[in-house]
């Protein structure tokens, strides 16, 4: 990899740095939707989920600040490991129709965005539990300085992107 990249030194070699599992949610949905939230990512990750609030006021919205607005997580580690690994070899193979995931999630900076629109296709997850539908969106943040690296360093953490 180090060739392919025109890296002269090891450590210039990029690395995943931490993957953030979030959820956003209605402001106006009842406490337990986030406390259902929190546990389901948590079953997920294996690593407790934080609820986070709304910074500012907006109107349009109906939203106040400190207002509850979503979950997430951040995995780092070996937590980060294990899930990217369920992620592509259980979770992946569940979606129906998959042809792999979307080239077009990279943010320019190198971090690579992509969505889960139902969380059931993990295998921890119990669907006849679940009151709430809840989406996911997994943002994987690397140490790469553009997409192209970011990409290799990715297909090369086996993610089945689609050609």
């Amino acid at each position: 990899m180090q060739a392919k990249l025109g890296c002269k030194n090891v450590m210039q070699i990029p690395k995943l740095e931490k993957i953030v599992l979030s959820s956003g949610m209605r402001s106006d949905c009842e406490r337990d939707a986030f406390t259902e939230a929190q546990n389901l990512i948590g079953q997920i990750t294996g690593q407790h989920a934080v609820i986070t609030k709304a910074r500012k006021n907006v109107a349009n919205f109906k939203l106040r600040a400190g207002m509850n607005i979503g979950v997430m997580v951040t995995l780092r580690g070996h937590r980060m490991y294990e899930f990217l690994d369920r992620y592509v070899h259980n979770a992946l193979p569940r979606v129906r129709d998959f042809r792999g995931i979307s080239k077009k999630g990279f943010d320019g900076a190198g971090n690579y965005n992509v969505g889960v629109p139902d969380i059931a296709v993990f295998a921890e997850i119990d669907q006849d539990k679940m009151k709430y539908p809840l989406g996911l969106n997994i943002t994987m943040v690397t140490t790469a300085a553009n997409d192209a690296d970011a990409y290799e360093l990715l297909k090369m953490l086996e993610l089945p992107f689609a050609e």
